[in-house]
């Protein structure tokens, strides 16, 4: 199994394939402001949940019960199966999300090229999708 992740328009073609195994996700909320973190881990084909860290608490950014606060950050382990797929929604009311794989961070726009007009899905590559950096 491939522990590449792979940005993928939803239903089509992949847009981009970083290496893995653990990626970071962060973004900034669109209501309160808030930087957002998570760690993910491609394996076995899924995205298991490693880590999330928010800088603050407010609408739709409750952290989970275990949290603990450091550096200035709530960081908890979340309680999620893993998942096959994330989805990341365009909005006008947000900055691009940022990823960092294999030692590099970039925008989402810049691993993919421009800002897609529609949401796009993270992923475990599948068979014959290497990583490969754009």
């Amino acid at each position: 199994m491939s522990t590449a992740l792979c940005i993928a328009a939803l239903g089509g073609a992949v847009l981009a394939s970083l290496p893995g195994p653990l990626v970071t996700l962060s973004w900034t909320h669109s209501v309160e402001k808030t930087q957002w973190r998570e760690v993910w881990r491609v394996g076995e084909g899924l995205l298991h949940p490693v880590e999330a860290r928010v800088k603050g608490t407010g609408a739709g950014m409750e952290p989970g019960p275990d949290a603990r606060l450091r550096d200035g950050w709530l960081v908890w382990v979340p309680n999620l199966p893993p998942q096959e797929r994330i989805l990341l929604a365009a909005s006008a009311f947000t900055g691009d999300h940022r990823l960092c794989a294999g030692g590099e961070c970039r925008a989402l726009s810049g691993w993919t090229g421009p800002r897609a007009d529609g949401p796009v899905e993270l992923r475990a590559c599948r068979a014959g999708e290497a990583p490969a950096r754009p």
